[in-house]
């Protein structure tokens, strides 16, 4: 595979693995939860969410890091959580349930309500 090629699909494998990270992160929140299954997640299920959403964010910096020296990949990693971030929080205000993909166990997991 050609260089430049590699490189290109590295760097979407990063953009992806920011966007899973940043929708576990927020599918964590109590109420990103309401919002995505209609109560909050179980105190499991938010660490296992919040755990995912760190090795997401991680992932996408070692991807990053993989396409290019150090110094454009911080710059890369960093504007992709930032994207990631604008995209999550422009789904949560217009198509909630959306997210529910990225953690289809956590309907299941879901607090009970009192």
């Amino acid at each position: 595979m050609h260089e430049g090629a590699a490189a290109g699909w590295l760097l979407a494998g990063a953009l992806l693995a920011s966007l899973a990270g940043m929708g576990w992160l927020a599918l964590a929140m109590p109420a990103h939860a309401q919002q995505v299954w209609g109560r909050a997640a179980s105190p499991a299920v938010a660490r296992t969410l919040r755990t995912l959403g760190a090795l997401g964010l991680c992932t996408a910096l070692v991807l990053c890091l993989a396409a290019d020296h150090a110094t454009m990949a911080a710059l890369v990693w960093v504007m992709s959580l930032a994207g990631a971030a604008v995209l999550v929080a422009m789904t949560l205000a217009w198509r909630a349930p959306v997210l529910g993909v990225l953690a289809p166990w956590g309907r299941q997991g879901t607090a009970t309500e009192r």
